[in-house]
């Protein structure tokens, strides 16, 4: 099992330890209520350094990019950041990505923790078929730490570690710059949790002294440490989705919801465009939609949706009970006839038909 570089941290802090996609990882400090609410309303931290990093460079790096992609990586500038998937050429999807352009032949590619090693493999693959060397297509995963400071004040406290202007950086864009005495520090505004905030990429090394700069820079805010099962319920209120949950390699962007990703434009080939173009077309059988419980109950992964007859109308990929609502919500593929807003389903719970609305994520406003 790997250990980040901040493991001492979170022993110190006494939190709570899980195996997590082949990491020790935090899953909680004082309680994912707290921990939850805390980034709503204040700052809260994340070590997120078991996601994984892959450097693309090289004249080739867009077009290889522009063909592994589902996005349009032509629409990127310097400092930008883009979300998309991989699409696996069965119509599935291998992974989520985040691609951050650095320059015109300088790319980083963040991807999940789960699948970095499959990752890994399918862009070899590919990169083969472009005649990338080692040297233009480079897994860097186990170089870098990352925390995500997360909130409404998590920029305001930031500040005060970098004479850059962060405060009001775009969503989805980055930096690179001095950060707590740090040179080349990633600096971006991605967010998983829908409160605002950052991401900071770093060197190994460097991960014990920020750690400390950053909570140091967050006293006055309120600053707490976060485990994985707020980061879960966090993302979970806004819609987003989490691979091995809501998407897998055998779900397909358009069924996810994810045709904003999936660009049809005549100057960009792309695996599976064919194929998913089709689907946008015809429409498809099923649906990843958001939905509350009107009964009392919580819904989990791959319990069973069904119509007011009992019928098998689609499953569960993520539910929980929202700590900012009060209320349990959930995500779930949903049978084409089922989705429109506002449409009463049942979620079988322990063997009880309990009803649920489908409704329009996100789910939480802000």
């Amino acid at each position: 099992m790997k250990h980040t570089a901040f493991i001492k941290f979170h022993e110190e802090l006494g939190a709570k330890m899980v195996e997590f996609a082949g990491y020790y990882m935090p899953v909680q400090y004082e309680g994912l209520v707290k921990e939850h609410l805390a980034v709503r309303s204040s700052v809260g931290v994340f070590d997120v350094s078991h996601m994984g990093e892959v450097w693309v460079k090289g004249p080739k790096a867009l077009d290889f990019i522009q063909w592994v992609t589902s996005n349009d990586g032509s629409k990127l500038v310097d400092g930008k950041v883009q979300y998309s998937c991989f699409p696996n050429g069965k119509g599935g999807i291998v992974d989520d990505l985040l691609v951050y352009q650095i320059n015109s032949e300088t790319y980083l590619l963040v991807i999940n923790a789960a699948n970095i090693d499959k990752d890994w493999i399918w862009l070899v693959e590919k990169g083969k078929e472009f005649g990338l060397t080692e040297h233009e297509l480079y897994n860097a995963s186990d170089e870098f730490a990352q925390l995500a400071v997360q909130g409404p004040l998590a920029l305001n406290a930031m500040q005060k570690l970098t004479n850059e202007p962060v405060e009001d950086m775009e969503y989805y864009t980055f930096k690179k710059l001095n950060f707590a005495g740090v040179n080349d520090v990633i600096f971006s505004t991605t967010g998983y949790t829908g409160s605002g905030g950052c991401e900071i990429y770093m060197a190994n090394k460097d991960a014990p002294a920020i750690w400390k700069a950053v909570f140091e820079a967050g006293k006055g805010f309120g600053i707490k440490p976060i485990g994985l099962a707020a980061r879960d319920t966090l993302r979970l209120e806004m819609g987003f989705c989490l691979y091995g949950n809501d998407i897998n390699d055998t779900t397909s962007p358009i069924e996810a919801g994810l045709g904003w990703i999936t660009k049809f434009t005549d100057h960009k080939d792309f695996i599976d465009k064919d194929y998913l173009l089709k689907q946008k077309e015809e429409g498809v059988s099923r649906r990843l939609r958001g939905f509350e419980m009107i009964d009392r109950g919580i819904p989990r992964q791959h319990y069973e949706i069904c119509d007011a007859e009992g019928n098998i109308i689609g499953e569960v990929t993520s539910g929980t009970m929202a700590p900012s609502l009060n209320k349990a919500i959930g995500m779930g593929y949903v049978a084409s006839g089922f989705t429109k807003f506002d449409t009463e389903i049942y979620i079988k719970i322990r063997n009880k038909m309990l009803k649920a609305k489908i409704v329009k994520t996100p789910f939480y406003k802000g």
